[in-house]
């Protein structure tokens, strides 16, 4: 047994010192690698970077990898049509536009519409229902002006709406949804003049659908339908039992914020009775939450929610419709499972169990079944968007092979000198102890003074190299001790990147949402470096240290080696809801130049381009004025002109940068 433990570690460490050897030498496309094996040679493939950054299980149907090595789009899925990415980034570039550029694809918005309402279509068909399904998009996931008119456009053939949770959100619904026989849901808290406006809107041939969610806004409703003569279309919004999961598991419950309990909906039900408006209350809604990773939680609430409905139609409600809410997941990691980050369901299954569960609960009653809605924002808008941004530089832990002891060295150095020479695969664990115990009595040594700072970057250098040596043989080993599954964080490089994820990404800073990112480009070839990212922001919360994995979450992400003066660009995908209006101007970087894409027969159109904020417009909205930021720096050029400190070549200098930048992008640019 303890020879054959030996063959092994040998064999392992044989192979280790071929990997070494290999890393060493030049990346390019057509280099080699020893597999594990020892078998012949084998390249890297761009099978290998669709394995590595899970690209068929999160971007299926939408993205993929050429030959080249590049990402590539299928904005209509399965329908054909393809654009390569890089290629696509160069073109736009070549316009003008500075990265970071967020590219959304309209003809990918028009796909997931179309695939929604033909899985609810499908479901309906497989079950015999006899009501249909009217979906909506919630203006909350996303309000930009060009997307909402592109929802709506693609909308139409299937009655598509749209759902309001604020006065601001009714003015852009009421102005922008023009498609007969589709659905205003009102939700969100609810004064006066909300109420009545959306009342009004019936005027102009729309069906906008009060949802009440407290019950003090039942006497706002009833006053002003007496005013105005107007019957409203109501809906009750209800407080489920049935719990949600993850973050948002608590946006259903008694105490949940939104939403009646059924004691307070059986009052609604009786004020409207004895107003005679109970034929106006003809929709029941919940919520359960965003991101729903479990098929069964969404069944357990479409159960739960459909024997509510029944009992309102039985009580003399004039029910017509049930709205499920959002909650429709998003597979941010392609593991198909209940992993926070994935959903363990594909569209149709969600369908079929919200038509199956509903037609089971109305034909039980003899109660006729609802037209089926849902707020599907996520799920819409999510994938229709790619963040695109460069590398500006790296910072690596010194890795490279130390230089030869000498005699007179330190004692401390002799250690990690000899720690470094005998690390193998049998004692690599204990050698991690000691590197790091001779490491912090280096420290130790050096702030009592018995250390020079020459000594002390030396033995920082022995250590780094230990822990190299070490990551190398746990990255070859199924199991990692507990106490150095950090190591691969610690050894990680920095990759800094010209984007501020508190505008960009303000979800994976907040929430820890993880999304899809990778490069764009170079996939022909192996990403051979660990990195986080670090954004422009002087904060040090502003980076990303976590990423996708089949297994859980990543520390690092495999990039490829930085080289400068070449760009390097990498894609934040699944970004299209929530992320732009959430973003934030910390450290005043704002909004990224944005451009629309539609696939054309040959090739792509650009259909708008809205372009980032410049550093007046982000000035402005902290009530500086440009002008006169301009005539102090005048002023204090003209002063210091007089006290002979500047030149006037200098000040005419700083004046043109300052008023230069002041009108461009807040982003770098080179």
């Amino acid at each position: 047994m303890g020879v054959e433990l030996s063959k092994a570690f040998e064999a392992l460490e044989n192979s280790l010192t071929d990997k070494r050897s290999d890393e060493s030498e030049e990346l390019n496309p057509n280099s080699t690698r020893t597999p594990r094996n020892g078998s012949l040679p084998e390249s890297w493939t761009i099978e290998d970077s669709e394995n590595r950054y899970r690209i068929e299980g999160w971007g299926q149907p939408y993205f993929s990898i050429n030959a080249a090595g590049h990402v590539t789009v299928s904005p209509k899925g399965d329908r054909g049509g393809s654009l390569d990415l890089f290629e696509l980034v160069k073109a736009l570039r070549e316009r003008n536009l500075a990265l970071p550029l967020l590219i959304r694809f309209s003809d990918i918005l028009e796909h997931r519409i179309e695939r929604l309402n033909a899985c609810f279509a499908k479901g309906i068909a497989r079950y015999n229902y006899a009501g249909g399904y009217r979906g909506v998009f919630p203006v909350k996931c996303n309000q930009q002006r060009h997307l909402i008119e592109d929802l709506v456009r693609f909308g139409k053939p299937y009655q598509f709406g749209l759902e309001a949770g604020s006065k601001p959100e009714l003015m852009i619904a009421l102005a922008l949804l023009d498609t007969p026989g589709s659905l205003l849901i009102c939700n969100g808290y609810k004064d006066r003049e909300y109420i009545e406006t959306a009342m009004l809107a019936q005027r102009l041939g729309q069906t906008p659908v009060i949802v009440l969610e407290q019950i003090e806004e039942v006497e706002l409703v009833v006053e002003a339908s007496r005013s105005l003569g107007i019957e409203p279309f109501l809906g009750v919004r209800a407080k489920l039992s049935t719990k949600g999961v993850g973050r948002w598991g608590t946006s259903s419950g008694d105490r949940a914020k939104f939403g009646l309990t059924i004691p307070e909906i059986i009052q609604v039900v009786d004020r409207l009775r004895a107003a005679d408006m109970l034929g106006s209350l003809q929709l029941l809604h919940y919520h359960i939450g965003s991101q729903i990773s479990n098929i069964s939680v969404i069944k357990d609430a479409i159960r739960e929610a459909s024997k509510i409905y029944v009992e309102l139609a039985q009580l003399g409600a004039n029910m017509k419709y049930l709205d499920v809410g959002g909650g429709l997941g998003v597979d941010y990691d392609g593991s198909q499972t209940n992993f926070h980050a994935s959903k363990n369901y594909n569209l149709q299954n969600y369908a079929n169990d919200i038509v199956a569960e509903v037609k089971e609960a109305c034909d039980e009653r003899r109660v006729p079944v609802p037209t089926l809605v849902s707020e599907s924002g996520r799920a819409i808008a999510s994938h229709q968007s790619v963040l695109i941004f460069d590398v500006l530089s790296t910072s690596e832990v010194p890795t490279d092979p130390p230089a030869p002891l000498q005699e007179e060295e330190h004692l401390i150095i002799r250690n990690l000198w000899e720690t470094y020479n005998n690390i193998r695969v049998d004692n690599y664990q204990q050698a991690f102890y000691d590197a790091t115990q001779f490491k912090e009595e280096a420290l130790s040594r050096f702030n009592f003074g018995y250390l020079r700072i020459t000594e002390r970057a030396r033995a920082e250098k022995l250590y780094w190299a230990c822990c190299k040596k070490i990551l190398d043989i746990a990255r070859q080993l199924d199991y990692v001790p507990d106490d150095l599954e950090d190591l691969e964080k610690i050894m990680a490089s920095i990759y800094y990147v010209n984007m501020s994820v508190f505008q960009s990404a303000p979800d994976s800073w907040a929430i820890d949402q993880l999304f899809p990112i990778m490069p764009i480009h170079r996939l022909d070839e192996e990403s051979t470096q660990r990195g986080i990212l670090a954004d422009l922001t002087c904060d040090s919360d502003g980076k990303i240290d976590q990423f996708i994995d089949l297994r859980d979450v990543k520390s690092v992400l495999e990039l490829h080696t930085f080289k400068p003066g070449e760009p390097y660009y990498l894609g934040l995908f699944l970004g299209g809801a929530y992320q732009e209006i959430l973003g934030n101007l910390h450290n005043l970087f704002g909004d990224s130049n944005a451009v629309h894409i539609s696939l054309t027969p040959k090739g792509y159109q650009i259909e708008h381009v809205v372009k980032g904020d410049t550093m007046t417009e982000v000035l402005s909205y902290v009530q500086y004025d440009a002008e006169d930021l301009v005539e102090r720096i005048r002023q204090r050029s003209e002063q210091a002109l007089l006290e002979k400190r500047i030149t006037i070549q200098e000040s005419q200098r700083l004046l043109q940068n300052y008023e230069r930048s002041l009108s461009r992008y807040t982003y770098l640019s080179w």
